[in-house]
């Protein structure tokens, strides 16, 4: 079994997550700058036998695509050029940053922690990714 590797594509950062290799466990991995993300994604699944990636889809509350939208698609349809043999697949992400706000409140995190948005972004790469395992597996 490989690792499964999740991303919340941002304008500016994109936060990352993965699986352990019995893809028991997600967690959050890094937030890396946008401009760099195919990059770190292209090694990181060449050094550690990712087999699938999940990409948070951004919609609006109503269900209709958001502004990232486009962004998110032509990312994906690089990764599929730069990774023609790794299936990738889109997740809805919509509510994320809401739950990593108040996982981070949950968890004790002073309020200056909970401004940190690429450590928001990496674990709403994570929600994703757990909402991805658990819709699959039920």
């Amino acid at each position: 079994m490989g690792r499964i590797l999740s991303i919340d594509y941002g304008k500016k950062r994109t936060g990352i997550a993965v699986t352990d290799a019995l893809q028991l466990i997600a967690h959050g991995l890094a937030t890396v700058e946008t401009a760099s993300v195919a990059d770190f994604v292209v090694g990181y699944v060449r050094r550690e036998g990712v087999e699938r990636i999940v990409v948070g889809y951004p919609r609006q509350s109503d269900g209709s695509d958001s502004e990232n939208a486009p962004r998110v698609k032509a990312f994906v349809q690089r990764l599929h050029k730069l990774l023609p043999d790794i299936p990738v697949e889109f997740f809805d992400e919509r509510f994320t940053s809401v739950l990593a706000h108040q996982a981070m409140l949950e968890g004790g995190l002073k309020k200056k922690a909970r401004q940190n948005k690429a450590l928001v972004d990496e674990i709403s790469a994570t929600i994703i990714l757990q909402g991805w395992m658990e819709a699959r597996h039920g």
